[in-house]
């Protein structure tokens, strides 16, 4: 009788989480993880933030951090950064890559915010994503950390993990944020994107986990066999 007993919990299979149950464990997990998630970008205020995030586009935000400083030493205001040449600007920001396209793109979006703005960067979604060198995930990280309004930008390693979590299919970035909005309370959406980035760089990396190996993948999916095939941006 014992030896059955045991053959039947055996038998018994640990299911997959269902869709909120997902959530709602992501969500705990990754608050209890990072509390109070720092921006891993350096900035002084809107405008660094602004050209920081600018930079970081296909580059690694430790890079950026090593760069900013002398950017900051030759200018740190849109006044000052609308009067140095390009190829100023350009040698300076080299290491980050890119570095023709990001350093016209910095240069003139410092001369429209003199021009247009009064050197202030605007606290507007629609106008910050038509700024040189600005998308929709640029404008969306100064919206959410220089001006605290809720926004859900996402980035590659969120694109990846989002369709891994099976919260997402993974058609497009913009279908993997609006899908996460839907999901998630508003009012943990600017910590929550950064959680994400946090926890997919320490535990669930492009090529390592393939959602098979970290805690939230393999809580979230414990039967999954195979390795999630990811949808690139």
């Amino acid at each position: 009788m014992l030896l059955l007993c045991q053959q039947k919990e055996q038998m018994v299979e640990v299911k997959n989480l269902l869709k909120q149950e997902r959530v709602d464990y992501i969500l705990a997990e990754l608050q209890k993880r990072y509390p109070n998630p720092p921006i891993p970008l350096d900035h002084k205020d809107p405008y660094t933030l602004l050209v920081a995030v600018l930079l970081s586009a296909q580059c690694t935000d430790e890079r950026v951090n090593q760069v900013t400083p002398a950017l900051w030493e030759l200018a740190y205001n849109p006044f000052d950064m609308a009067l140095q040449s390009v190829e100023d600007i350009q040698a300076i920001i080299r290491p980050c890559g890119l570095s023709p396209q990001k350093s016209k793109a910095i240069k003139r979006l410092s001369e429209i915010l003199v021009e247009q703005h009064g050197g202030v960067v605007p606290q507007d979604m629609a106008i910050l994503e038509t700024l040189p060198g600005v998308g929709h995930k640029t404008a969306g990280v100064v919206m959410a950390q220089a001006f605290g309004v809720p926004s859900f930008p996402v980035d590659t390693h969120i694109h990846r993990l989002a369709q891994r979590w099976g919260l997402t299919n993974g058609r497009s970035v913009e279908q993997t944020e609006k899908d996460l909005k839907r999901l998630f309370p508003k009012e943990t959406w600017n910590d929550l994107h950064l959680q994400i980035i946090y926890y997919a760089r320490e535990h669930c990396q492009a090529r390592s986990c393939h959602g098979l190996v970290c805690p939230i993948c393999t809580t979230c999916y414990p039967n999954r066999k195979h390795p999630k095939k990811i949808k690139k941006p």
